[in-house]
């Protein structure tokens, strides 16, 4: 539905309190009083959650949206991101099968980084977004995070890979290899015999070591293995697996299709005399395990087994997965029983329900306790009301008619000494349509065990594997997952592929006489956005790029910028020094966390306060430390901070000693806003335009390298000071330093931080978020006021988005204190990627992208939107009997549509941008849109757009522009549904309230509106 705002014929009157109220009458001095009874009947009409009753199930057949309540949209994974502790020793990490860097991609999605967080993804798990999909994250990454242990519970892992990963697939950008990585003896060929995720993964890093002659081959006409024909659509779509197939393919990974193990096809002995010097086998578990009970049953009768039920459903639900014409799904009706109790009896269960099924039973040999699927795949079939039958076992199928009609149980039960029996006395009938058996699956085509000779294999009928590098006992032949025995789930196999490439790449250099390192050294993901350069050149100093560490406790010690540097950090300013003759002592506490976000729990950090004053080392410590600093790390620039009182003589000393140290440049510290000032220094010197004037022009005529004056915005006029270090021949200023501030008091009165016994406290230097907007109007105004004049831009700097705000504004490099406080020195990694993603997204111009951010889906809890309207034309809500009317009319359609899966292309057009940009072609592009407000337009005036599918009914923007702005909005006490009047006037306090941020959008306002307003048009 396109959406829309009211219009009316005339501007109503304010209404009065009564109406605003009425909604929900206030009467403080009585308690309420309602009749339980009344309250289940208006209980009824507000229900968002399912009803427990049958009657009100949803409607699911041909239904095969997404389901995964894991799913999240932008809003919720920055939500779930910012909750992360980024632990040290990440317990998150260390239960991933493939090692992923948890905290780190996280890290990257809460700093709207995403294709950072995709390359920390893919660059340990090449399908990456399958497994953020199908993972059974509940017994790994979750299973060990440390928010287990508190209220809020653990991260949405999962939500987070899955959103991370779609975001980049949106980015339509080619998989490439890193410049200059090559091996020796690339030309080897490699064979890899299934396309599925283990092979995949095998290709992926094989290709990215350097490999020139890697084919996958594939029995089907399809590509993925299991994750195509046996996962349903509503838990992994096709085109997830088509995206990632693409990435190997972006590697000159040949795909070949329609090639089957067996000895009328290829056989490992076939590949081996065309030449392949290694051969991985990943084919799965291609047979299903049939037990006599079942044996001369057919599909006709209405017998399936997983092998033969959910590849039918696939073909019949994935658009671009089969290239035959009108596949259809398996036509269920009645009853269903679903033997199994693994993730594909699940499986099986839920997708029965979508293909006609009445009802469906899960039936298996042993009880919950011993349900071997996750605990994702058990609860989605609860919640859509499959019956749960646990204890019995199959012992005869009743057919009538050449169809089955019923099957008949017996008790399992275990004995005290825990072997399981079965109770033929206990006998259970239960009628069937149809059976599905999901008892697992083997290799027993004795074409394809004898197309793998000399392969041995162990007892259970699967080949010998070494667990540890995934080596056959025929050298040059490998083996992965579900064939391998080894791996139980995708993530597994994946895992499998990546130890199988590391051991391939071993075996054919070892073979042709080459040695490799004896840890696994495989690349990481790579794109055209890693080859982007984001180095920068300031007064004649070329930065590798523009981040670097301000004068703060992250470079409290040389050892810490020694640390910073080897992580990747262009530059560091040295915490503040001065002469021997006023060095200090700080006291504790003296570094609190920021109350801005009401309370002082949870990860979030938007500010710090502290009363640090300058560094308590000596002038010496630090110039030796620059000495070292600059012989270790030539390429890195070292700035020193220093501070004096207002003395010619001091100035002129401390600044010839940091030059001769080899500083690359100095910071002088004019606005330290607490303590120093006491003494005469800081901000003392900083707030007079000629005291700054005089030192600056002190310090030029003592040193020959740049220098720059840091700011404080504790002044009325802060461009006012950065106009006197030009003049007095300063190279550029540094904007901006912390605020003084108070950060708080508890109930008893006293402060925090408390110093001693007496819990006295002064006024510190707030830093952080808290102070961003003002260090982005100082940087701005400064950079309007003295147009090429050099800044160096501190405050709020927490991420690659942010830093561009500061770019745009006019700073040339970004300093970083209270973001590293709040993690560590990793963080560069996010910073970089993140600032390449954005210049390389830029270029290319995706159509309605906001940065990393790709234009919004409509969704409610993840899930795409089907607009729907009454009989009056109004949008139903998602609630109580509204959402009843939604299912009901969503099934009708969904039960009429014909599946149709031709001529749907899943291969993405390729994004690559020639000419990236550079950051001197956006540093203060934004300068132009920033002004006076008598320049500002007050005739293009906008007005709020409510989105009704997007809307969730809260009622905030109706609140807030009732008692807060213009009262512009009614509020239908029925659907809970907001309109926009035509007494909107664009002051956007709706859009400031609501939680939502795709639901309300300021559009222009229409010519009629502006005509009857009175105001006039030009």
């Amino acid at each position: 539905m396109a959406p829309t705002h009211a219009t009316r014929a005339v501007s109503r009157d304010p209404p009065d309190i009564e109406n605003i109220l009425h909604l929900n009458p206030r009467t403080p001095a009585f308690c309420n009083v309602v009749p339980s009874l009344k309250t289940k009947q208006t209980k009824s009409h507000w229900k968002r959650n399912a009803d427990k009753s049958c009657e009100s199930c949803k409607q699911l057949e041909n239904n095969f949206d997404d389901v995964k309540h894991t799913t999240l949209g932008e809003r919720g994974a920055l939500r779930e991101a910012a909750r992360c502790l980024k632990c040290a020793d990440a317990p998150c990490q260390k239960s991933c099968p493939t090692q992923l860097d948890i905290k780190s991609f996280i890290t990257s999605i809460s700093n709207k980084n995403y294709y950072g967080a995709a390359k920390a993804i893919l660059s340990d798990n090449p399908l990456g977004l399958t497994c953020g999909m199908v993972c059974p994250t509940s017994d790994l990454c979750v299973g060990g995070c440390n928010l287990q242990a508190v209220e809020e519970g653990p991260i949405n892992i999962g939500g987070l890979q899955q959103f991370a990963t779609d975001v980049f697939k949106q980015m339509n950008i080619p998989q490439s290899r890193i410049p200059g990585q090559k091996v020796m003896h690339n030309q080897s060929k490699i064979a890899l015999i299934g396309c599925g995720p283990a092979s995949l993964s095998c290709a992926t890093f094989l290709a990215r070591l350097g490999y020139d002659h890697i084919t996958i081959f594939e029995r089907e006409s399809y590509i993925g293995g299991l994750s195509s024909s046996e996962i349903p659509q509503y838990r992994l779509p096709y085109d997830v697996v088509e995206f990632e197939a693409q990435l190997v393919r972006d590697l000159g990974v040949n795909i070949k299709t329609g090639q089957e193990l067996s000895t009328k096809g290829l056989t490992i002995k076939s590949l081996q005399d065309q030449g392949y010097e290694a051969i991985f086998v990943g084919i799965g578990l291609p047979e299903p395990n049939i037990i006599p009970v079942f044996c001369g049953l057919t599909k006709e009768m209405g017998f399936y087994t997983s092998k033969t039920f959910l590849p039918a459903v696939t073909k019949g639900s994935k658009p671009g997965m089969c290239a035959c014409r009108g596949a259809q799904l398996p036509r269920l009706r009645g009853t269903v029983v679903v033997l199994g109790a693994g993730d594909t009896a699940f499986d099986c269960a839920t997708s029965a329900l979508r293909c006609g099924a009445t009802k469906v039973f899960v039936v298996f040999r042993r009880g919950f306790r011993n349900i071997r699927a996750v605990p994702e795949e058990v609860e989605l079939a609860k919640e859509e009301k499959c019956e749960f039958m646990p204890f019995l076992s199959p012992k005869k199928v009743i057919v009538k008619a050449n169809k089955i009609t019923a099957i008949q149980f017996c008790r399992n039960e275990q004995q005290d000494d825990g072997t399981w029996v079965e109770d033929e006395e206990q006998v259970l009938t239960l009628k069937a349509s149809f059976i599905i058996s999901a008892f697992g699956s083997g290799l027993f085509d004795k074409n394809v065990i004898n197309a793998l000779s000399p392969v041995k294999f162990n007892k259970y009928g699967l080949p010998e594997v070494n667990p540890e590098t995934m080596e056959c006992n025929v050298p040059g032949v490998f083996c992965g997952g579900d064939v391998a025995g080894v791996s139980e789930t995708t993530v597994e196999s994946v895992n499998d592929g990546k130890i199988a490439a590391w051991s391939i790449h071993k075996y054919i250099q070892n073979k042709h006489g080459k040695e490799v390192p004896l840890k696994p050294q495989l690349p990481v993901f790579h794109t055209a956005i890693d080859d982007v350069d984001i180095s920068v050149e300031m007064c004649g100093i070329k930065f590798c790029n523009p981040f670097g560490l301000a004068s703060a406790p992250p470079a409290t010690t040389s050892a810490m910028i020694r640390r910073a540097f080897e992580a990747g950090w262009a530059f560091a300013v040295t915490k503040t020094f001065s002469l021997d003759k006023d060095l200090v002592t700080n006291v504790s506490p003296r570094i609190v966390k920021g109350t801005t976000s009401r309370h002082h729990y949870g990860p979030e950090q938007s500010s710090f306060l502290n009363i640090e004053l300058i560094s308590e080392k000596s002038a010496a410590y630090w110039c030796q430390s620059v000495k070292e600093l600059k012989t270790d790390f030539p390429d890195k620039i070292v700035i020193a901070s220093i501070m004096c009182a207002y003395d010619k003589e001091d100035w002129t000393t401390l600044s010839q000693m940091a030059e001769a140290s080899g500083a690359d440049a100095l910071e002088l510290n004019l606005s330290c806003p607490h303590g120093m000032g006491e003494s005469g220094m800081g901000l003392a010197c900083g707030q007079k335009p000629e005291l700054v004037r005089d030192i600056s022009k002190w310090v030029r005529a003592a040193i020959k390298i740049p220098f720059f004056i840091k700011l404080t915005p504790n002044i009325t006029d802060v461009v006012t000071i950065a106009q006197a270090a030009y003049e007095g021949g300063a190279s550029g200023v540094s904007a901006i330093n912390t605020v003084s501030g108070l950060m708080g008091l508890k109930a008893d009165g006293s402060p925090w931080p408390a110093v001693g016994q007496e819990k006295k406290t002064t006024y510190g230097g707030v830093s952080g978020n808290a102070t961003r907007p003002m260090a982005l109007r100082a940087v701005s105004a400064i950079s309007k006021s003295l147009p090429g004049f050099p800044i160096m831009g501190i405050g709020g700097v927490d991420s690659a988005d942010v830093g561009l705000q500061f770019l745009r504004c006019g700073a040339s490099v970004l300093q970083v204190g209270s973001a590293i406080q709040n993690q560590d020195f990793t963080l560069i990694d996010d910073y970089t990627t993140g600032l390449k993603a954005l210049l390389y997204l830029q270029s290319v111009g995706l159509e309605n992208w906001d940065g990393q951010s790709p234009p919004v889906t409509k969704h409610q809890k993840g899930k795409p939107v089907i607009s729907l309207k009454d009989d009056l034309g109004k949008t139903l809500p998602h609630f109580g009997k509204y959402q009843n009317i939604r299912e009901e009319k969503i099934a009708e359609i969904k039960k009429a549509s014909v599946m149709n899966n031709n001529g749907i292309s899943t291969v993405r057009p390729v994004q690559i941008s020639k000419n990236v940009m550079k950051i001197n072609d956006v540093i203060g592009s934004a300068i132009s849109r920033i002004g006076a407000y008598k320049a500002l337009n007050n005739q293009q005036q906008v007005v709020a757009l409510i989105d009704d599918d997007m809307c969730i009914n809260c009622g905030k923007c109706y609140m807030a522009c009732n008692d807060s702005g213009y009262q512009a909005i009614t509020f239908d006490p029925q659907t809970h549904t907001p309109h926009v009047t035509d007494d909107c006037t664009g002051c956007t306090m709706c859009l400031s309230v609501c939680p939502i941020m795709e639901c309300i959008s300021m559009v222009p306002k229409t010519i009629p509106h502006i005509i009857k307003r009175g105001i006039p048009v030009h």
